[in-house]
């Protein structure tokens, strides 16, 4: 079982920036493709940028260019860096860890964190 904890949310004005972090235990992390997602009212979740297990990244186009995703494995987390914030990017923001083996998916989640940019 893996337990996934994000931190970092919070209010910022358009334009600013914030930090996310989520905290895995329970697992080996660096075999895990580690993602953030995000969900706004009335909207289905959505992949905002991962990072696999061998380092690759990939982002929404909505975040490229201000968002930027890392991890560390030494310290089982992953952090999202986002700068240039826009209202839009309102969202509860949940941390992802998947691993296919052969057919199998392991998929597991947190707890979400609220994004809010308002001024």
């Amino acid at each position: 079982q893996v337990q996934l904890v994000e931190s970092g949310g919070g209010l910022v004005q358009p334009g600013g920036s914030l930090r996310l972090s989520c905290a895995a235990s329970g697992t080996i992390f660096s075999r895990y493709d580690m993602g953030w997602y995000r969900q706004a009212p009335g909207n289905q979740r959505e992949l905002v940028a991962v990072i696999t297990s061998g380092r690759s990244t990939n982002y929404a186009d909505s975040v490229k260019g201000r968002f930027t995703i890392s991890r560390d494995n030494a310290k089982n987390t992953v952090n999202l860096q986002m700068n240039s914030l826009k209202p839009e990017d309102t969202a509860v923001y949940y941390c992802n860890a998947r691993r296919k083996v052969f057919t199998v998916v392991n998929d597991y989640w947190g707890q979400g964190t609220q994004v809010t940019v308002s001024s």
